[in-house]
């Protein structure tokens, strides 16, 4: 008897199919000092307890983001471990802040299946929940991925593709209890940008650049648990590399993003995203980002920006070509809501 798991193949997914994902985890001051020692982190609203409190909260929550990153690695082994890619993302929302002392784990449940052309892989989407020691969402996302067949000949299921809203609506963002920017210190912050500061159709050049380190990104995987083979054994590849994990490229990129949106602090919706290109150790990362939408009085004090976050290797403001496709120095392509002080 097989003792060992080879993960699920395309033909093990079925519609309705609810998989609850092993090994919960507990959250540590320790999670913190690590994102902030891989990435740039520098938002005050996680970096200070004592700002936290006087924007109402009890203490300073664990970036959002890094919330993501457990809950996403709790699904690997029974999502992603045989992927052959991460497609997208859609109608992803922050329910509550996580803190020191929660303890995450992970619920999904497949919605949509479609094997390709080919005969050799499908794509299955799934809705994923992070719960706390409650059992309440801190946070919920769908996310599509293409994976391989264990057994080509296996018939196909029948397709059935969800129907995805193309963002989440203003109105339906979770606000923080208690949040109040009222009194928000822009001086502690960094910067004096605030909502009424930015337009539709703003795009920023985010300026400075990180050179992806193996070791770095090593760490940052195995400290998600992320198992995914593509991300650590370098014999899965044609090219002998080991492929960045796309979330290393999202926080990279959105901790590079304080400078011009420092205050944007909370992200609290996740609209879309794609994985436009492969990364690799020694490519240099930049970001820029552009203003898709604003919403006024989520909370007092308090507004929301749409943002377009991306990740690319080339020039600031660079996206897709003639034909519609990304360029491809463009490893992200982010659409997220985040709040910020009126």
């Amino acid at each position: 008897m097989t003792k060992t798991n080879a993960g699920r193949f395309f033909e093990d997914y079925a519609v309705g199919q609810t998989i609850i994902h092993a090994v919960p985890r507990t959250i540590s001051g320790g999670e913190r000092a690590l994102y902030h020692a891989l990435y740039p982190a520098r938002h005050a609203l996680y970096s200070s307890d004592e700002f936290a409190r006087a924007c109402g909260l009890p203490a300073a929550p664990i970036d959002d983001l890094a919330a993501f990153h457990v809950v996403f690695g709790k699904t690997v082994p029974d999502i992603s471990l045989n992927a052959v890619a991460n497609l997208g993302y859609a109608e992803g929302r922050w329910h509550r802040p996580v803190y020191p002392g929660d303890t995450l784990r992970a619920v999904s449940e497949v919605i949509g299946i479609k094997q390709n052309s080919n005969g050799n892989s499908g794509v299955v989407w799934v809705r994923t929940r992070g719960l706390n020691r409650r059992a309440e969402t801190v946070l919920d996302y769908v996310r599509w991925v293409m994976v391989r067949k264990g057994d080509r000949d296996a018939p196909a299921a029948a397709t059935i593709i969800p129907d995805l809203a193309p963002a989440v609506a203003a109105d339906e963002l979770i606000v923080p209890a208690g949040l109040d920017f009222t009194n928000y210190d822009f001086a502690l912050a960094g910067e004096q940008h605030r909502f009424s500061d930015y337009t539709i159709g703003e795009k920023i050049d985010h300026v400075d650049g990180v050179t992806i380190e193996e070791a770095e990104h090593m760490l940052a995987t195995r400290l998600w648990q992320n198992t995914a083979k593509v991300h650590f054994d370098a014999t899965n590849r044609e090219d002998g590399k080991r492929l960045i994990y796309g979330g290393h490229i999202i926080s990279l990129a959105r901790t590079l993003s304080f400078n011009g949106l420092a205050n944007a602090q909370m992200i609290v919706g996740l609209n879309a995203g794609a994985h436009a290109n492969p990364c690799f150790a020694g490519d240099t990362v930049r970001a820029w980002s552009e203003v898709l939408d604003k919403a006024e009085g989520i909370v007092p004090g308090t507004g929301a920006l749409r943002l377009r976050l991306v990740a690319t290797k080339g020039a600031a403001f660079d996206l897709k070509g003639d034909d519609g496709r990304f360029l491809p120095d463009v490893l992200l392509d982010l659409d997220y809501w985040a709040l910020i002080p009126m």
